[in-house]
C-alpha cells in the first residue's frame, strides 16, 4: 500500500485486517501506532486521516471480527441436520479457529473485552451483542433439538443455551491462556454430554 496520504473517507477492508492483526498481537494499550503503520502500509497522517483516531480504528477492527465470527458461528447452528452435530460443528469450529497455526491468540473479541469493556464503552457494546446473537442462535438450535426429542425438556431451552455459552466461553479463554488442545476436546465432549 502506498504511503502517500488519503482521502478521509478511504476505508478498505484490507487496511482493517491488517490493523485487527496488529490489535490481536498486541492489544489495544500495547499496540502503538507505529505498529499500526508498519502493519497497515499507511503513513501516520493517512491512518488518521482516514480512520480518525486508533480507538476508532479499533472499533471497525472489532467490528469486522464480529460480523465474520458471528455469521460462520450461526450458520454452523442454522445447518440441516441433528442439533447435537451442529453444536459440535461450533466446537469444533472454535477449537479450530483458536489452535489453528496462523492463530494461537484466542479470539480478538473475548481478548479485547478481558482488556477493555470494564472502561472502553464501545467494547462492552460489542461483545455484548455479539454474545447475544450466539445465545439467541444456540437457544433456536436447543428448541429445534427439544422439537424434535433429541434434547430432553427438563431444562428450559433458555437455561441450557446459556450453561452452553458459559462453557464455550470458558473453553475459549482456556484455549488461548492454556493452549492445550486435548483438554479443548474433553472440554467440548463433557459439555455436549450435559446439554444431552
Amino acid at each position: 500500500m502506498s504511503k502517500s496520504g488519503r482521502p478521509r473517507e478511504f476505508k478498505d477492508t484490507a487496511v482493517i485486517d491488517a490493523a485487527m492483526e496488529s490489535f490481536w498481537a498486541n492489544g489495544y494499550e500495547a499496540c502503538s501506532t507505529e505498529d499500526l503503520c508498519k502493519q497497515t502500509g499507511l503513513g501516520r497522517g493517512s491512518l488518521y486521516n482516514a480512520y480518525g483516531s486508533k480507538h476508532e480504528l479499533y472499533e471497525q477492527a472489532l467490528l469486522r471480527y464480529h460480523e465474520t465470527g458471528i455469521q460462520a458461528q450461526i450458520e454452523i447452528l442454522n445447518r440441516q441436520g441433528p442439533v447435537k452435530d451442529r453444536l459440535r460443528a461450533l466446537l469444533d469450529w472454535a477449537i479450530q479457529e483458536d489452535f489453528s497455526n496462523e492463530n494461537r491468540r484466542g479470539c480478538l473479541l473475548i481478548n479485547a473485552a478481558m482488556e477493555r469493556a470494564q472502561r472502553d464503552p464501545a467494547v462492552e457494546r460489542l461483545f455484548k451483542r455479539h454474545v447475544d446473537l450466539l445465545e439467541q442462535a444456540l437457544q433456536q438450535a436447543i428448541e429445534a433439538g427439544q422439537l424434535s426429542g433429541e434434547i430432553s425438556r427438563t431444562h428450559q431451552a433458555s437455561d441450557l443455551a446459556r450453561l452452553f455459552l458459559s462453557n464455550y466461553y470458558g473453553l475459549r479463554v482456556l484455549n488461548a491462556a492454556a493452549q492445550n488442545r486435548e483438554r479443548a476436546v474433553q472440554m467440548g465432549n463433557a459439555t455436549l454430554e450435559i446439554v444431552f
